[in-house]
Order: structure tokens, then C-alpha cells, then sequence
């Protein structure tokens, strides 16, 4: 790995839309470390039957919020894994500043703090239009963006000529309350990150490949 070969413990932050989840999956590739998404914890922990597993299924299976002490403690038992011992990036978590504090304690318990904290950046009225472009077919389920991934005929799906719909959650109503919700959660996070000096903006806007370079320049 070169220059990279230091022990790298990171988190990735970005608004719905930003692409964080593909840039996750680039960066913890580029680094040699596991993605690690809270999504992923959550499905893992439940499979095996954890007790920590089987405290957030309640939760979830209630249609309710998992409590920031599980989803902190569920965190703690992942990346306590063999693969973690060279580092990590962490995608979805901490979500809030309870959780952020929590991550920091836990790992300074273990000496090894957060080496960088990513922030992707995107204009929020580039992020209406990214996200309210979306466009899944109501056959085969393929996926397109008016913006940058048009049908070649409109309304009709490339694939099996299906007709495309817009999803609820890609309605401008529904996305602009999740974008007010995550800048309410993440600016203290942000804040909160970027007094202890370790804060890295990158633009998420343009190519995949172009945000992905400037955030690898922004971390080297």
C-alpha cells in the first residue's frame, strides 16, 4: 500500500444523494480496510443471533428508532473483529452527536482514535435535483436518473420496456424533509469533528471518479 500502510480508523458523512455509499465502498478498497455500514451491522448482528443482534430486531421489528446505547454497542462489537485490527470506515454511523462522543470514548479506551472524519459535500438544491430525477421501473425494477442516467425514450424502461414511476421517497416533499433532518443531525457532528482537527471536506459533486480522486488527495 505505499504511503498508506498507517493504521486507518475513518468515518464517511454526506447528505441522502451525496453518493457516500459508493465512495465508501472506493475509499475502504483504496485503503485495504472493510466498509463497515450500519446497515450492514444491524443485518450481520441479527443473523447471528447476538444479544446486541437480537435487542435492535426488537426494535426494528416495532417499527422504531434502535436507541443510540445499541446501535453504539452493536459498532463496538463489529469493529472489534480480526478484520478491523488494520482499520476501518465506518458509512452510517455516528449519525448523532451522543453517538459521535461514544465512538471517540470507545476508541480512545482501546488507544486507537478516528485518523479522519470525510465530509461530502454536495449543494443542497443539487441534491433536490439529483434525487427527485430518480426513476424505477414498475416491471423489472431497473433504476434511472432523469439527470444522469435517462431512458432513451421517456417513461419507458430501456430494458423491458416497463413504464417508470417515481418512488415516494424520491418526491421533493419526502426529500427535502430528509435532507432538513440529516443537516439537523449532522452540522453538531460536523462541528464537533472539525475543533478536534480531524474533519476532510470533498466535493461530491461531478464525476464518481473525480470525487473519489479528490477525497484520496484530501485524506493523503
Amino acid at each position: 500500500m505505499g504511503k498508506t500502510e498507517r493504521k486507518r480508523l475513518m468515518v464517511m458523512l454526506g447528505p441522502p444523494g451525496a453518493g457516500k455509499g459508493t465512495q465508501a465502498v472506493n475509499v475502504a478498497k483504496r485503503y485495504s480496510i472493510p466498509h463497515i455500514s450500519t446497515g450492514d451491522i444491524f443485518r450481520a448482528a441479527i443473523k447471528e443471533g447476538t444479544d446486541l443482534g437480537r435487542k435492535a430486531k426488537k426494535y426494528l421489528d416495532a417499527g422504531e428508532l434502535v436507541p443510540d446505547s445499541v446501535v453504539t454497542d452493536i459498532v463496538a462489537e463489529r469493529i472489534s473483529k480480526d478484520d478491523c485490527v488494520g482499520g476501518f470506515l465506518l458509512d452510517g454511523f455516528p449519525r448523532t452527536l451522543p453517538q459521535a462522543e461514544a465512538l471517540d470514548k470507545m476508541l480512545s479506551d482501546k488507544g486507537c482514535p478516528l485518523t479522519a472524519v470525510v465530509d461530502l459535500a454536495v449543494d443542497r438544491d443539487a441534491l433536490v435535483k439529483r434525487l427527485t430525477a430518480r426513476r424505477a421501473c414498475s416491471k423489472c425494477g431497473e433504476n434511472y436518473n432523469l439527470v444522469s442516467k435517462a431512458p432513451k425514450k421517456e417513461g419507458v424502461c430501456d430494458k423491458c420496456g416497463g413504464a417508470l414511476y417515481q418512488r415516494d421517497d424520491d418526491k421533493r416533499e419526502t426529500i427535502e424533509n430528509r435532507l432538513s433532518v440529516y443537516e439537523k443531525q449532522t452540522a453538531p457532528l460536523i462541528e464537533y469533528y472539525k475543533r478536534s482537527g480531524r474533519l476532510v471536506s470533498a466535493s461530491g459533486e461531478g464525476p464518481i471518479d473525480g470525487v473519489f480522486k479528490r477525497i484520496c488527495a484530501a485524506l493523503d
